[in-house]
């Protein structure tokens, strides 16, 4: 439903957005991920006809973005990070409002309009001003106008931005509910909402894409599979001699030393059982074990591995 190739927008000496493609399917909820300014919005503003580029080409549900910018408007809905609301407006005036905007059937305003209040669960605020909306209920309302014309594709952009921790769950599950139906798009700095909701993952960096595959795929990949936290009583010149010599250690970092424990975090080969191995050479050494925690390369690490800085965790998944 969305191909993109070769796109590239700079602003000045600046590039935002630098060769970056990719294709997006129907029934895929799709997370970008990255931190600040790697070039998230800007790709988004292109797919939804806001931002021209500067060079390459995307298509929405097969019309050029470019060429047919009016067609491609059609089929989407837009949410971007500060929702375009008026504040002076009451609910459904609002709501009215957009879908006159949205050229809606008059016969069918009402019934759309319905709609997406059940949707978006804003029956308790229907008979309020937008600006007496709470942060959470007005991107609520924000969701609910880039729904309001039934369009195949969403894309938002930093949807749960400003939200305190009920709200992100709330809006999160949303977007999992309309997933179901839609293909969607949306772009977050924190690690929890991809992990939570999306089919697929690209990681974006500098403007370019650095990663792209399923959550579990991803981390997979990462440092080659799975690490290990161990804790010895033992001498740290033999421990560390014997931890180099065994093949399905990749690396390994003393990470903690107290009172004689030596702690080490150790990344080890995909399909090994390091854990029990690491067992049996404490055994034979005759070495104390106090800790011994075996657990696959997370997301985060992945993130960290390819954009060289820490995931907003604000909300734990």
């Amino acid at each position: 439903m969305i191909e993109v190739k070769n796109l590239t927008k700079r602003y000045g000496p600046t590039v935002a957005v630098d060769n970056v493609s990719f294709n997006a399917k129907a029934g895929e909820v799709l997370g970008f991920l990255g931190p600040n300014g790697a070039g998230k919005t800007t790709t988004m503003r292109v797919l939804t006809c806001y931002l021209s580029a500067d060079e390459g080409n995307a298509t929405v549900d097969g019309y050029d973005v470019f060429d047919q910018s009016v067609e491609v408007r059609k089929r989407i809905g837009y949410l971007p990070e500060s929702a375009p609301l008026y504040l002076d407006m009451g609910v459904i005036d609002y709501l009215k409002f957009i879908a006159q905007v949205r050229d809606i059937p008059k016969s069918q305003r009402q019934q759309r309009t319905k709609e997406v209040i059940d949707i978006c669960g804003l029956e308790s605020v229907i008979q309020k001003d937008v600006g007496e909306l709470s942060k959470g209920f007005r991107q609520r309302l924000g969701l609910a106008q880039s729904l309001i014309h039934n369009p195949p594709i969403l894309i938002m952009d930093e949807p749960t931005s400003g939200l305190d921790p009920n709200q992100i769950i709330e809006i999160r599950n949303l977007i999992k509910e309309i997933g179901k139906e839609k293909m969607i798009i949306f772009s977050t700095h924190i690690l929890p909402e991809v992990s939570a909701t999306c089919s697929r993952i690209l990681i974006i960096n500098n403007g370019k894409i650095v990663a792209n595959g399923s959550p579990e795929s991803l981390a997979e990949r990462a440092k080659g599979g799975e690490v290990v936290d161990i804790t010895i009583r033992g001498p740290a010149e033999k421990i560390e001699s014997k931890l180099q010599g065994l093949n399905f250690v990749n690396e390994f970092d003393c990470v903690n030393t107290v009172d004689g424990l030596l702690s080490y975090r150790i990344a080890s080969e995909k399909g090994t059982n390091a854990a029990e191995e690491l067992f049996q050479l404490v055994v034979q050494n005759g070495w104390s074990l106090t800790e011994l925690r075996q657990e696959s390369v997370s997301l985060e690490d992945v993130f960290r591995e390819l954009t060289g800085e820490s995931v907003n965790k604000e909300v734990a998944a």
